[in-house]
């Protein structure tokens, strides 16, 4: 079964390749030259920014398409940067130029006032319009400084109580096991690719 990964985010691409591993199913991208347009994510939640991102890809394509909307959500600042994860410092947005804002914004925030939770809202579309959508969410912390370079994100700086450890020192493995994307990837897979595959 061939499925379209829309997203342009690399460190995306490669997490969702190693989600499908091992099962009939070829996982297509914008890497493999195919056009997409660019869907304006301008839904106020996860929910509706990953289901019309599908959709209308999945309808340009006529694939069966995949997406994932997700973003960072710290108790202290009231659910921020959420929906805005990947713009949080501005339109021309990096994950450095993030993390440094998110970090100042917390620079004299107690350790135990840290609290925060990723979420993932993966959505499978086919190109008839119909769709389902999975949530995952893991629990941590946001920390005073980086920890590590893996991944991509605010994950140099966001502490895995269930790692023990930023998912900026956690390998892929470990990251896939516990992560929001990765936790929402099993629900879509246990109900939907598991049975067409």
């Amino acid at each position: 079964m061939k499925i379209f990964l829309a997203t342009k985010n690399k460190g995306k691409i490669e997490d969702f390749k190693k989600l499908t591993e091992n099962m009939d199913i070829e996982v297509v991208t914008i890497l493999d030259n195919i056009e997409i347009p660019d869907v304006v994510e301008d839904g106020d939640t996860f929910e509706k920014n990953s289901a019309k991102k599908a959709l209308e890809i999945a309808k340009y394509t006529g694939i069966v398409t995949v997406s994932d909307d997700s973003g960072l959500c710290v108790d202290y600042l009231n659910g921020a940067p959420g929906v805005y994860s990947a713009r949080y410092s501005g339109e021309n947005a990096t994950d450095e130029s993030n993390m440094d804002k998110l970090l100042e914004d917390l620079k004299d925030v107690k350790k135990e006032d840290r609290k925060a939770h990723f979420v993932s809202v993966v959505t499978i579309a086919y190109p008839n319009g119909e769709y389902q959508s999975f949530r995952g969410e893991v629990e941590g912390e946001i920390l005073f400084e980086r920890q590590g370079n893996n991944g991509f994100g605010y994950n140099p700086i966001f502490y895995s109580k269930e790692l023990g450890k930023s998912f900026g020192m956690a390998t892929m493995d470990e990251r896939v096991s516990v992560s929001h994307r990765g936790r929402a990837f099993r629900k879509l897979k246990e109900e939907v690719l598991d049975k067409l595959s």
